[in-house]
This record gives C-alpha cells, sequence and structure tokens, in this order.
C-alpha cells in the first residue's frame, strides 16, 4: 500500500500514530539505556546488565525520598478522593447559588500552568510564615488533584438513579445511612479509581514539589538533583523505568474500576427501567 495515499486518505489515523510516536518513543529509550551497560547515555549499546537497579537498593538518600513521596501520594488521594466525593455529590444532587462558577473555580487548576500554582503557593505560604515541608507539598498536591477527582467521581454519580436513594429514604434510613449502604457501594469503582489516578499524580508531579518542599524531597525532585551527575545517570534511566512501570500500572488499573462503575451503573439503570 502507498503510504502517502493511506495518509492522505486517513490523516486523522496518520496524525494519530505520528503524535503516539513522538510522545512515546522517548519514553522507550527509558528502559533501553537502564538495562545498558555503559555509563554513557548513547547508541550502540555496550551489553545488558541489572548492575543499575542494584544500585537503587544501597542509596540511603533515594529511600527516604521513595518513603516521602509514598507518604504525600497516599495522604494527597485519601483527601483529594473526600473532597471530590463532597464536590461531585453537590454538583451533581444538588442546585446552589453560584453553582456553575463555583464549579469552574475548583477546575481552575486543570488549566493553569503548574509553575504558577507552585510560584503563587510559595508567594502565599511565606507571606502568613509558613514553613515549607511534606505537608505544604501535600497542600499543593491536593489543589492540583481535586478537579480529577471531581471529574471521575461526577460521572460516577452522574450514572446514579435517584429513585433509589429516595427509595432507601422512604423505607425510614437517614441521609447517611442511604449514602453509606446504597450510594456508596455503587460508585466504589469510581472512588478507587480517584485513589488511583491521584496517587499516580502526587506521585509523578515536580514542579510544586520542587517549590514547596523543605528539607525532606520527593522523588521526582530527588531525581533532578541527581541528573546534575553524569554517571549517576544510568540509574536515573533505572528509577524511572520502575516508576513509568507502576505509574501505566495504576493508570490501566483506574481506567478499570472506572470502566467496571460506568458498566454497574448502567446495569442497574437497565434493571430499574425493567421494574418500572
Amino acid at each position: 500500500m502507498n503510504i502517502g495515499r493511506f495518509f492522505s486518505r486517513n490523516w486523522l489515523t496518520g496524525y494519530a500514530v505520528v503524535y503516539m510516536l513522538v510522545l512515546y518513543l522517548p519514553v522507550v529509550l527509558l528502559p533501553l539505556f537502564a538495562f545498558n551497560a555503559s555509563t554513557i547515555i548513547a547508541f550502540p549499546l555496550t551489553g545488558f546488565t541489572f548492575e543499575w537497579f542494584g544500585v537503587l537498593f544501597e542509596t540511603n538518600a533515594l529511600h527516604s525520598a521513595v518513603q516521602n513521596s509514598l507518604v504525600i501520594a497516599v495522604i494527597t488521594s485519601i483527601l483529594s478522593t473526600l473532597l471530590g466525593t463532597l464536590g461531585a455529590r453537590a454538583m451533581v444532587r444538588y442546585r446552589f447559588p453560584l453553582k456553575r462558577g463555583i464549579v469552574s473555580l475548583i477546575m481552575v487548576p486543570l488549566i493553569l500552568p503548574e509553575i504558577i500554582v507552585g510560584v503563587s503557593l510559595l508567594v502565599l505560604l511565606m507571606q502568613i510564615g509558613i514553613s515549607l515541608s511534606i505537608w505544604t507539598v501535600i497542600a499543593g498536591h491536593v489543589l492540583i488533584c481535586v478537579p480529577f477527582s471531581v471529574a471521575i467521581l461526577s460521572s460516577a454519580f452522574q450514572g446514579l438513579d435517584p429513585s433509589l436513594e429516595e427509595a432507601s429514604m422512604d423505607l425510614g434510613e437517614t441521609r447517611f445511612g442511604t449514602f453509606r449502604r446504597v450510594i456508596m457501594p455503587l460508585i466504589l469503582p469510581g472512588i478507587i479509581s480517584s485513589l488511583l489516578i491521584t496517587f499516580t499524580i502526587s506521585l509523578d508531579e515536580f514542579i510544586i514539589a520542587f517549590f514547596l518542599t523543605g528539607t525532606d524531597v520527593t522523588l521526582p525532585v530527588y531525581i533532578w538533583g541527581q541528573m546534575r551527575f553524569p554517571t549517576k545517570l544510568p540509574s536515573v534511566m533505572a528509577l524511572g523505568t520502575i516508576l513509568l512501570v507502576l505509574s501505566v500500572f495504576l493508570l490501566v488499573l483506574g481506567e478499570v474500576f472506572r470502566r467496571r462503575s460506568a458498566s454497574r451503573q448502567g446495569q442497574d439503570a437497565s434493571a430499574t427501567g425493567g421494574l418500572m
């Protein structure tokens, strides 16, 4: 088949293929150099080795950075999902003054450059006299992760049948009991998806952590510091490979739970429609 004719007839497919190559080809090079025996990041490859992965287990500073990032990511994912659940519930279920403006304000971090958010938070914290620490990084990460959680959980709440909630309350259940016994099981896959995705975003985030971290650096900030030393690059490549695999796994797992939530809600809607 003529390649030029293929792209002229299927320009969108061609654009998608080129886009994916440009986006992911550098990522494919990461594991190649992680297993390369040479300390020089260049072709041709000189051999196959696991040495650089072994170096990671011997670096105490790396272990501390990993621990800090895991603590930050876990707390960020829990807080973001909690706030996202409340926000999504209010957005979908209730009407209140200035609703559209408030929703837009919540979603602003999605479109603002992270460097603007990071600098703004740094100036604010310095003005009010709060010292930089893990908790300031958590605050910044929650700010940028809440919109993702709201977006995920809004679709979960939109798929709920209001008659299920009304039936529960008609049978004498309280609002909290209805949420715990009826709504929570239905949106649970969406909550798990939110936890996984916000955890991944926080774990990989660099710019805000760079501005807001104190003496306890996060893993991305640690990697940035190691990039100044050429001899450290192979071990950085090995670490990047591990992070890449972990991030892809968590994102795929989050998408699986998101689709399971949508599928469950679709089945519940069909069953309710059949009963009515």
